[in-house]
């Protein structure tokens, strides 16, 4: 069985991207789960915080998640053409202690999709994300690509999806990666 993590790099609760991820878990194909993580509770990293308290319940919680995932699904937000500064800092947390970082992030396959207002969906953010995963070793998955262009036309006010051509590209990309991840 092949563990994938997902995760929403959105707090808020109707967020496009959250809802995409929650439509995700429900399209794991067969042979694979697909669980949703959080980054609600992170606070902003802060050396001094990590050195006098350690690291946070949420963080170590989503540690753990990550360390028993095949692969990641990073669920992104596009703000000002970038990444969103809250969905960065969970991983920079998750780089905590530094040595954590090969075991958490080397070799593992990644994936980034996303959903957008915009009508170019979520590029930049994806774009964004290059330099992080490169930089924490992970093995990125660049045969499949989905933005969510226009999103509140496929999602409805309470952020679930509600468009059958966008759950089905949703499927096939949920699939394609599980298969890479699975080694297939």
């Amino acid at each position: 069985m092949t563990r994938l993590l997902g995760i929403s790099g959105s707090l808020r609760k109707a967020s496009f991207n959250t809802g995409l991820l929650r439509a995700a878990v429900d399209l794991a194909p067969d042979g694979a789960t697909l669980l949703a993580g959080s980054i609600a509770g992170i606070p902003l990293y802060n050396g001094d915080d990590e050195r006098e308290q350690g690291i946070p319940p949420a963080v170590q919680a989503l540690k753990q998640q990550l360390a028993a995932a095949d692969g990641l699904l990073l669920f992104t937000p596009e703000y000002n053409n970038s990444l969103p500064g809250v969905f960065k800092n969970a991983i920079d947390w998750l780089t905590r202690p530094a040595s954590d970082i090969g075991p958490l992030f080397g070799g593992k396959p990644v994936a980034v999709l996303g959903a957008s207002p915009g009508g170019f969906g979520t590029i930049l953010a994806q774009d964004a994300w290059l330099p992080v995963l490169r930089t924490l070793g992970t093995r990125p998955w660049f045969e499949g690509r989905l933005m969510v262009s226009r999103a509140q036309s496929v999602f409805d006010a309470e952020g679930n999806l509600t468009d059958e051509t966008t759950r089905q590209r949703l499927a096939q990309f949920i699939a394609g990666f599980a298969a890479f991840t699975a080694g297939r």
